[in-house]
């Protein structure tokens, strides 16, 4: 009898029962137990010492980042790492590559969710739907009698132009949510202009001429040393006044200490977000704010997306035991030849 290729989840859920069940019959898979980094870089040199490929949530609180220090204490056993997550800032990929090790993330289950989150906050930006909410909370309607609370006016989609930084998977999602609407324009940036078939009815422009044209300027782009602080007080200055920012990438894409300037000075009119650049820690002033619109990071907050997304881990840890490629290696490892063979 073979003995199966061992397999290690890190993570404090497990939603797709029924597919780790599966997995199970060609794999020996563990669930961690370990208690924090201490103790898991200690248990890499026992229980998972023989480990070929480990699935990971975003969640921090056992491992910490997946660094060099902790890369160096992998068993040479370690062929890959799944991401349970779109966004793999919490993983750095050059200590893999060292150790060719693939790392794999996750594509179309995420997209939808986040690009729902994105139209949610959009809307709520435009019309002005957050400020009049906190009015009638406060009992404004009532003890004022003014129309909608008092709350400012919101502006409709078809006098908007809208631009898309980061064309996607996400990005392709959000621009078919937003085609409804009635958008007067919409165009994107990405780092490279897009085919006709994948463009659809975006309009490719500059970066510059994305920020200085459209009037709402929705962040899609995944955070890396390149994209660290890429809405900064330059950029923002391209801007038009009034625009309004939506954020449902990463938080430190935009630099926040000076977003909240200038939401404050009414340069940026309002901000949607579901990320905060130290999040969990927020700056109340940034919340407190009548023109920002925050959510705490809950893009694929659903019973759904959170089986689909560990599903989806399951298909890149199956893919590699029977191929020796993971099903969605991360775009920094797209020509890299990592010559693992298939273990099943």
């Amino acid at each position: 009898m073979s003995i199966k290729p061992k397999v290690l989840w890190i993570g404090s859920r497990a939603h797709a029962k029924a597919s780790w069940d599966k997995l199970s019959e060609i794999a020996d898979v563990q669930f961690c137990t370990s208690k924090n980094r201490s103790e898991f870089i200690n248990d890499l040199k026992g229980k998972y010492k023989d480990v070929v490929s480990i699935g990971r949530t975003a969640e921090l609180d056992v491992t910490g980042r997946f660094d060099e220090e902790l890369v160096s204490h992998f068993p040479s056993s370690v062929k890959t790492v799944s991401h349970c997550g779109a966004g793999y800032d919490q993983v750095d990929v050059e200590p893999l590559l060292k150790r060719n090790i693939q790392l794999s993330n996750i594509t179309t289950p995420v997209e939808a969710p986040t690009a729902d989150t994105a139209i949610f906050l959009l809307l709520s930006a435009l019309r002005n739907f957050q400020e009049s909410h906190d009015l009638l909370m406060k009992g404004e309607w009532e003890r004022t009698g003014v129309k909608s609370a008092g709350a400012k006016y919101g502006h409709l989609p078809s006098y908007k132009t809208v631009g898309i930084l980061g064309m996607g998977g996400i990005g392709r999602c959000i621009r078919d949510r937003l085609k409804p609407f009635g958008f007067k324009d919409l165009y994107y940036h990405n780092r490279s202009k897009l085919s006709p078939e994948l463009e659809g009815d975006c309009k490719y422009l500059s970066y510059d001429d994305l920020l200085s044209k459209s009037d709402i300027i929705i962040v899609s782009v995944p955070l890396n040393k390149k994209t660290h602080h890429l809405i900064n007080k330059e950029a923002m200055d391209k801007m038009k006044d009034d625009v309004i920012i939506i954020n449902t990438a990463r938080g430190a894409v935009i630099d926040e200490k000076t977003l909240t300037e200038y939401l404050k000075s009414g340069k940026v009119g309002f901000l949607g977000t579901d990320v905060f650049e130290f999040e969990p820690k927020v700056d109340q002033e940034l919340l407190d704010l009548p023109n920002c619109v925050s959510l705490p990071h809950m893009g694929t907050h659903t019973v759904e997306s959170q089986v689909e997304m560990e599903d989806f881990v399951i298909q890149n840890i199956e893919t590699f035991l029977k191929t020796g490629k993971v099903k969605t290696v991360v775009p920094e490892m797209y020509n890299v030849d990592f010559k693992h063979e298939a273990l099943i």
